[in-house]
């Protein structure tokens, strides 16, 4: 991914988020954008922390697990450790929680709203080894337009 094809999506995302004052609509609009625009992804949504548990939100893909218990799975481990989790085989992942029997690699990033996790964006792909460095870096880029819209959403 090319700097420019980079700042590309970052804009394209930012522009349909903004002004928009509906959180759940944000969310629903992000996961379809990153469905569409990501190749070899079976699964883009977001994971909503509440009560210690992160709890299904707007998705694109299969039907998923409810809720994950914090620090199990690639989604919970990136709760506990509050860092972005790039698994090329989540087959090989201590504790994986298999959702989609057909995902082969997952990327979740932490999402943080006033200093505190608040959940994270979870992308599955079918491919093995599907997410690299250039993902990691445009997710986590776009990590950063998702904070901006949960700080003036809903």
């Amino acid at each position: 991914m090319t700097e420019k094809s980079l700042h590309n999506l970052v804009s394209e995302l930012a522009g349909l988020t903004a002004n928009v004052p509906h959180l759940i609509a944000n969310l629903a609009n992000t996961a379809a954008f990153l469905f569409e625009k990501l190749d070899n992804v079976n699964w883009a949504g977001f994971y909503v922390l509440e009560g210690g548990r992160l709890v299904l939100g707007p998705f694109c893909g299969r039907p998923a697990c409810i809720e994950i218990p914090v620090g199990k799975g690639v989604c919970g481990t990136a709760v506990s450790e509050d860092c972005t989790q790039l698994v090329p085989d989540v087959h090989l992942f201590p504790g994986h929680i298999a959702c989609d029997s057909a995902s082969r690699s997952e990327i979740v990033i932490p999402l943080h709203l006033d200093g505190s996790i608040w959940g994270v964006l979870d992308i599955d792909s079918p491919v093995k080894g599907r997410f690299g460095t250039q993902d990691r870096l445009l997710l986590e880029n776009l990590a950063q337009v998702i904070e901006d819209f949960l700080k003036t959403s809903g």
